[in-house]
């Protein structure tokens, strides 16, 4: 054969041989291998299509615009499902609620800890709280402790009451709250001593009707909702012990002034802060609403002392755009604790405005964005479980908790019983024990895009912890006083 004729039939050989795309409208001939299969395509929510993400010029930098530019950098491809980082996914294209490793996580800051936690001694209780209360809400059974606990917290209660964040420290709001509820959660309660413990209360409260955090410390809101945790959770009596400095300004009990001190608490902005004068800040508004929601029914007593159209305008402004979750403070970056002290405060508002508005004010926020940002952006990949502030932190006990809890109060619906008394017969306060939860609908897991094994149990509203805990804790020491029950 020429090489002229080699070359024709190179070339008519070539021209069989090439490939051709074909569109999918084409009929005829063979079908493309795997033309019949369909890939899943979820559609995108409205506030993470182009026209949401794309609202404010680029060339407008500050300091404050590059640090929102990185953190939504590094959000959105889990937000939009570019990166699922391995996670399994659930049949609405979000990541699983990675509950067993959640779970060992949680387990795992409750045994021996790296040596740089010796920072962290003062804050010992805090720990082993973020840890059960963690574990109690993934519905983790956390009496193999019991004993533990009450051997570590023993040394930590003073003689003159309240606990310490370690043996040897002076008693603290925190260290006693954190002490209290580990025990609540172990049916442990009767380690505490309430008469000291209400004599310590009775120290800290002051005459303008605020509470210190310890004696001659700090005074801010803290102290307020600690204190009446306790004094609830251990029903103490109310009036103030014969030796409580407030009694010299004219006050008799732990809630005498309280209300009025609160009202100063609120800013110009609508939201809350540690202290009169003080920027709003996510968890004040928490403690300042629960502590209110202790004394009184929320729709009778947060109308009097808080402009809650305010507070609602405020708590709305801080769901960050377009992560989903919240940040704790305006112009702040996004941030997965403030999931429970913002979120978890939307059901203590929705109680405020009332019986006949509690389940018609459902959408004053987008319960949606703070799941996905929850399963996307919060949750740490790999075996170690946990969950994290952001996707370049690390997970940790805090974290993971009240992320937790923050999914609980965007899953479920929480509804405060307007009919039930606020106190009981022997005097105690009970307006705290007036919730109930429902869990969503099919409908409503559809719309959130989550499935049953997604799902986390209800978070009380006021105690943050599991209704079970509280219903436990509710019924001890229905006397009173300091008898034997």
């Amino acid at each position: 054969m020429s090489p002229k004729a080699d070359d024709a039939l190179d070339n008519l050989l070539m021209e069989k041989a090439k490939i051709v795309e074909l569109s999918d409208s084409e009929e005829g001939g063979p079908p493309f291998p795997g033309s019949h299969l369909k890939r899943d395509v979820h559609p995108l929510p409205p506030w993470l299509t182009s026209p949401a993400l794309n609202l404010f010029p680029e060339e407008y930098a500050t300091a404050s615009s590059d640090a929102f530019k990185k953190v939504r950098n590094e959000c959105l491809p889990h937000l939009l499902g570019e990166d699922n980082q391995n996670l399994p996914l659930n049949k609405y294209g979000l990541p699983h609620l990675r509950r067993e490793q959640h779970i060992n996580f949680l387990h795992s800051t409750l045994g021996n800890l790296p040596a740089p936690y010796v920072a962290l001694d003062a804050a010992r209780p805090w720990l082993f709280y973020w840890g059960f209360s963690g574990l109690t809400v993934l519905g983790e059974d956390v009496m193999q402790y019991r004993q533990r606990l009450i051997e570590t917290v023993r040394p930590m209660q003073n003689l003159q009451g309240g606990y310490g964040g370690g043996h040897g420290q002076f008693s603290h709001c925190a260290a006693s709250y954190a002490c209290v509820l580990s025990l609540a959660m172990v049916n442990g309660l009767e380690e505490v001593n309430r008469n000291t413990m209400w004599h310590w209360l009775g120290k800290i409260k002051q005459p303008n009707g605020g509470f210190r955090m310890a004696e001659n410390a700090e005074m801010d809101i803290r102290g307020a909702y600690c204190a009446f945790i306790m004094i609830t959770v251990l029903n103490l009596p109310l009036e103030l012990p014969p030796s409580s400095p407030a009694r010299h300004a004219g006050l008799k009990t732990f809630d005498d002034g309280l209300g009025e001190y609160i009202r100063s608490l609120q800013t110009y902005e609508g939201g809350i802060g540690a202290t009169p004068g003080d920027e709003a800040h996510g968890a004040y508004a928490f403690l300042a609403m629960g502590c209110l929601s202790m004394i009184d029914a929320p729709n009778k007593i947060i109308p009097k002392y808080i402009d809650t159209s305010a507070l609602l305008r405020w708590m709305a402004c801080q769901q960050t755009q377009p992560e989903g979750g919240y940040a704790g403070r305006t112009n702040k970056l996004v941030d997965s604790c403030y999931s429970q002290w913002i979120g978890g405060t939307w059901a203590l508002l929705q109680a405020a405005f009332g019986a006949g508005e509690q389940e018609s004010s459902e959408n004053v926020w987008n319960k949606q964005a703070l799941v996905r940002y929850l399963l996307t952006c919060a949750q740490q990949p790999g075996k170690k479980g946990g969950m994290r502030d952001k996707p370049s932190a690390k997970p940790d006990g805090y974290h993971t908790t009240y992320a937790l809890a923050g999914l609980s109060a965007a899953m479920n619906h929480y509804h405060y019983d307007t009919e039930a008394p606020t106190r009981s017969e022997s005097g105690r306060l009970t307006s705290g024990f007036n919730w109930s939860g429902k869990s969503p609908t099919p409908e409503k897991m559809e719309k959130l895009g989550v499935e049953e094994s997604d799902l986390v149990g209800y978070v009380h509203p006021v105690y943050v912890m599991p209704f079970k805990v509280v219903e436990n804790f509710s019924t001890k020491f229905e006397k009173g006083g300091f008898g034997k029950e």
